[in-house]
């Protein structure tokens, strides 16, 4: 199972130079960039914890690939991404984001059906990871 969310989740890992490309482009465009972790990969979980402040007013992609190093070594085992933020439409709108790690054993969705009256037929997505409490998901 490969959680597939943001842009690139289709793609190999990037690379820390490929990253850095990515972060480059970002700050090329003026975009806010912020680092954000989770535990819970859900679809419909788009509020990630996240690490700091997001960084208005970068010029080197130094600062924000040290800033997901530091994430990183604090949560090995969590899904971590980076998110870039273009302020030119007078909110804060999501231009750009991908995930930057994950756990080396993802451990996938469940599709739960549901039956319901007049033959409705329902169907939810119930992440494995969510069985075991929050903090212990990818731990083994």
């Amino acid at each position: 199972m490969h959680v597939t969310q943001g842009t690139f989740s289709y793609l190999p890992p990037l690379t820390d130079a490929q990253l850095k490309a990515q972060v480059q482009y970002a700050l090329d465009n003026g975009w806010a960039l912020s680092v954000e972790f989770t535990d819970d990969p859900h679809p419909r979980n788009f509020l990630w914890d996240m690490w700091g402040l997001p960084m208005f007013d970068l010029r080197d992609p130094a600062a924000i690939l040290l800033e997901v190093q530091r994430c990183r070594d604090a949560y090995p085992t969590r899904y971590i991404r980076v998110n870039a933020y273009d302020r030119t439409l007078g909110r804060q709108t999501t231009a750009l984001s991908f995930i930057v790690q994950r756990p080396k054993d993802e451990k996938g969705f469940r599709l739960e059906r549901q039956e319901g009256r007049d033959r409705q037929v329902r169907y939810t997505l119930h992440p494995y990871a969510a069985d075991r409490p929050s903090g212990e998901r990818y731990e083994r």
